[in-house]
């Protein structure tokens, strides 16, 4: 988070009045979860960490980094029977709550606070609250915005899906003075909020925070904004042009690959569909619909085009590092879009385009050079810990009187967790390497991480003759290819001097002694992950498989496998097979 211009910003500030203060980001999240299968019962945690950790430590929910501060209430106050009454009530309950969790950072990142870090060194801590990770309706809540809004500036409802129209972020001085005039009346408080278009709240949480602008920390969100908002609707919209029976058969007759799921019964028929189900479609979506004709002999150039910008769009957004050229290469694409988005409109299948998740992808920009990339925020996290902070936790009470039973079971669970770190801690405490060791062995973060080959020990088939290669494998040229390596390999320092002519007569005239060599079916290239302190584990990213046609044990026929490499031969990077 500190390669963001909101830190650098901050440092400037506590400089003129506190030199060498530490700036510690104060990163919140909350999201409602249901706890049960059964009676609709629900838990509102709140969650908290701080953006000194590295992200790659955040990211991991048995690092403990995030920690629960609070269950909020999760009442829907039925009996308040006017509709409009209800949603101000519970607003202000969930802003008097957050107020009443929240006030102590006030002091502390006012006038600082002593913090110790692990080596014993006193630091003058500033707690800023900084981001506030949600979704879109939390987003709402959290700034007093409508729904349809957006939650970071000012543009209109009907003016979401105007890409040339800008949205400024708005400025939280006006909106701190509309705040602070409830002292005057509901009617003056209530036309104050109105000209600074937020909600009539009384106990906002951030309004007395320091150096916190709340429209600046709403960031982007991958899995909600993007793969359940804007991904979402595009798949909508591709169903309704195509039809849901073309789609689905299209979806049967991929070929498998490596670490592509298939869906062999068809994607429309599928509901509730998770942010992983989103990113495998997300791998098939373009094959899908690549030469699918358009109703009325229309031009399927501007759809494929819309398609793919979306997709350039969301890949792009994932990076855990950017440059100023690939935030231009993320702008290109979501420009791309809007240029051809006008498709669906000619198909009848929208109207506009005011849709706020979709207008939100033109911030993403602006929040990544703010405050780092997405994955410093994403609410992937925030679900993740529902598990052991929500719903494990309501299953180890009596389901009476929870909330105390759970921050006890949670509170005996930490103390057992430090228990056992201090154990190991202790008992490793001769290994663990030094600070020159640990710097020396990690590697830089990169987008193209370098691969390695790993192969098996032994071959899958020991002897295949030629003939076979041919017949079964569809290796028709492997002999003379076999002939123009051993020809390179015999004279290498000939390759860049003699003729393509030449290197083919030398490979026709090169005696193969042989008959016959070993198959291997699987090539698999791994990566070790560039963000971890020490080297660990290979993790297999992707693999080759060439397989013919076999029969199994049953004599059912089972078909032949033989997926499409590109070998870069000159420009790659060398290295020797493993294993």
């Amino acid at each position: 988070m500190h390669t963001g211009n909101w830190w650098w910003e901050m440092q400037e500030v506590f400089e003129k009045h506190h030199p060498n203060a530490t700036i510690v980001p104060i990163i919140t999240s909350s999201d409602k979860t249901q706890v049960t299968l059964f009676r609709n019962k629900t838990a509102y945690p709140v969650y908290m960490t701080i953006g000194n950790l590295p992200k790659f430590i955040r990211q991991k929910p048995t690092r403990y980094a995030q920690i629960l501060i609070a269950y909020l209430p999760t009442t829907k106050l039925t009996h308040i029977k006017v509709k409009a009454s209800r949603r101000r009530v519970l607003a202000n309950l969930f802003h008097t709550c957050m107020s009443f969790v929240l006030d102590p950072l006030i002091p502390a990142g006012d006038k600082g606070m002593r913090l110790v870090s692990g080596d014993g060194a006193v630091h003058h801590g500033f707690p800023l609250h900084a981001i506030f990770v949600g979704d879109y309706p939390e987003q709402l809540l959290v700034t007093g915005r409508k729904n349809g809004e957006c939650p970071v500036g000012d543009v209109k409802r009907d003016e979401l899906g105007d890409f040339n129209m800008q949205c400024i972020p708005w400025d939280i001085v006006p909106i701190r003075h509309a705040l602070a005039s409830i002292d005057k009346g509901y009617d003056a408080f209530y036309k104050a909020c109105s000209s600074v278009g937020i909600k009539p709240i009384q106990n906002i949480f951030w309004r007395h925070h320091p150096y916190t602008n709340i429209h600046m920390c709403i960031t982007p969100d991958v899995l909600h904004q993007l793969f359940q908002g804007v991904i979402k609707h595009v798949f909508s919209w591709l169903k309704l042009v195509f039809g849901h029976d073309e789609i689905d058969a299209r979806c049967r007759r991929f070929p498998p690959n490596h670490k592509i799921r298939l869906f062999l019964n068809g994607i429309t028929h599928l509901s509730r569909i998770t942010g992983t189900e989103y990113a495998q479609l997300c791998q098939l979506i373009l094959g899908i619909i690549i030469d699918m004709r358009l109703p009325n002999g229309l031009s399927s150039d501007r759809l494929i085009r819309s398609v793919r910008a979306i997709l350039d769009f969301l890949y792009l957004a994932q990076y855990p590092v950017h440059s100023d050229k690939t935030l231009d290469s993320l702008e290109d694409a979501l420009c791309r879009f809007h240029n051809n988005k006008d498709i669906f409109i000619d198909l009848n299948i929208r109207e506009h385009f005011n849709i706020p998740k979709l207008h939100y992808c033109q911030h993403f920009r602006m929040f990544i050079e703010h405050i780092g990339t997405t994955d410093n925020c994403s609410t992937e996290y925030t679900e993740r810990l529902h598990i052991d902070m929500a719903k494990d936790a309501y299953a180890a009470t009596n389901r009476k009187d929870e909330y105390p039973q759970m921050t006890l079971w949670l509170e005996r669970k930490e103390k057992v967790v430090h228990h056992d770190r201090y154990i190991q801690r202790r008992l490793t405490s001769k290994n663990i390497p030094s600070t020159f060791e640990l710097n020396t062995m990690r590697h830089p973060p990169v987008l193209v991480p370098h691969r390695e080959l790993l192969m098996s020990k032994h071959p899958s088939v020991n002897r295949v003759l030629f003939g076979t290669l041919i017949d079964d494998y569809g290796a028709k040229d492997f002999e003379y290819c076999l002939g123009e390596y051993i020809a390179k390999a015999q004279a290498p320092e000939q390759v860049f001097t003699t003729t393509t002519l030449r290197i083919a007569t030398r490979s026709v005239l090169t005696f193969v002694p042989f008959h016959a060599v070993a198959v291997y079916h699987c090539i698999k290239f791994t990566e070790h992950d560039p963000y971890s302190i020490t080297k660990g584990p290979e993790s297999i990213v992707d693999a080759i498989q060439a397989e013919p046609g076999r029969k199994d044990k049953y004599g059912q026929p089972i078909p032949g496998r033989f997926d499409t490499a590109l070998i870069n031969v000159d420009g790659g990077v060398t290295s020797g097979v493993k294993g």
